[in-house]
């Protein structure tokens, strides 16, 4: 009877934990959660109380006093600040709905491919403590994959490539499962630090993390425009010799050669999977080409890049920044089909 009512109750969910947004899909009801992975503390006689999450706590950033923490709990994919993390989750999931003891949610969560053990363990202990009744793993390729309506449980690979905010990951896929899969610590993260290194390298100004996100996200491109200089904006921050307010301008030729490291660690990584895939996937690789997913599937002319390297056709899927979280729910509508995908145990 209570398990009856439990389900009636309960709305099952997937969720992409990633480390520059979090997203909760609900079966039946689509993606209801899409917010910054950022929370802020208020700090008062060593104690601490949440007072904002997501989009609020991520406007705090860098503009805060001495008494206000704000805290990204994930890096590079994974759980950076447990405690955080939970209080995050907890937050966002009592956003779709009011977990109970007779009412707890059952939850799928994308993982990294090359997350260890330890970090598995610690995405999985952070949603249960934060009221799933059960929380299987899955690893992120698969769940990008299936997001961008790919087939994968045949027999014919298919390449992903998942660019987020804290890791890449490069997966041929075939008959359900991952036949290579590499995940390397360069993503949207990667590319704002690599601009802010820059901008204080070569225009001798500190450029802040939220102007580095606007500037990749408006102007960020993967190739030197053909027109020499390309666009450019103007921005403001702090001078590296008087420590005064400055205002600078950028183009589009300077953040593309910001990205230049990124970028090629990228490319390679897409070229590592193309040489160690047996040739018949080879060969399902030049039909099917390559599929980019995520927020670094949006940077400018990232296709054309990782076309000129591998020659392969590379399409950016239709909703790049929610694929994950959408092949999540999926894998939570088809869990008895995908098997031992989804691991519930470790």
């Amino acid at each position: 009877m209570f398990g009856a009512l439990s389900s009636l109750l309960t709305h099952d969910m997937a969720i992409d934990l990633g480390t520059a947004n979090t997203l909760i899909h609900v079966r039946g009801s689509g993606i209801v959660v899409d917010e910054p992975s950022v929370v802020a503390y208020h700090v008062k006689d060593g104690h601490k109380r949440v007072i904002a999450v997501g989009t609020a706590a991520k406007e705090m950033q860098g503009r805060t006093p001495s008494s206000i923490e704000v805290i990204r709990p994930m890096r590079d994919g994974v759980i950076a600040d447990f405690a955080v993390a939970e209080e995050m989750i907890k937050h966002f999931m009592r956003r779709v709905d009011r977990v109970s003891i007779f009412a707890k949610p059952k939850a799928i969560v994308c993982v990294p491919h090359g997350a260890t053990a330890v970090e598995k363990r610690a995405i999985r202990q952070s949603v249960l403590s934060a009221g799933a009744r059960v929380a299987g793993l899955i690893p992120e390729p698969i769940a990008a994959a299936l997001g961008a309506g790919l087939e994968i449980l045949g027999p014919l690979g298919s390449m992903i490539v998942d660019i987020g905010g804290g890791t890449t990951e490069v997966a041929v896929l075939s008959m359900g499962d991952i036949v290579y899969a590499t995940s390397i610590r360069v993503g949207g993260d990667f590319m704002d630090n690599a601009l802010i290194n820059y901008a204080l390298d070569q225009l001798n100004i500190h450029m802040g993390h939220s102007t580095a996100e606007r500037i990749k996200n408006s102007l960020g491109t993967a190739r030197f425009p053909e027109d020499g200089a390309g666009d450019k904006v103007s921005f403001q921050g702090r001078s590296k010799d008087g420590g005064h307010p400055a205002e600078v301008y950028i183009s589009q030729r300077m953040i593309a050669e910001a990205f230049r490291d990124p970028v090629e660690q990228i490319r390679r990584a897409v070229s590592a999977a193309c040489h160690r895939i047996p040739p018949e996937l080879s060969a399902d690789l030049w039909e099917n080409g390559i599929v980019l997913t995520g927020g670094g599937a949006l940077l400018k002319d990232m296709d054309i890049a990782l076309h000129e390297y591998t020659k392969l056709t590379v399409t950016v899927a239709e909703d790049p920044l929610t694929c994950v979280a959408t092949g999540t729910g999926i894998a939570l509508a088809m869990a008895n089909k995908l098997g031992p995908i989804i691991d519930y145990e470790s």
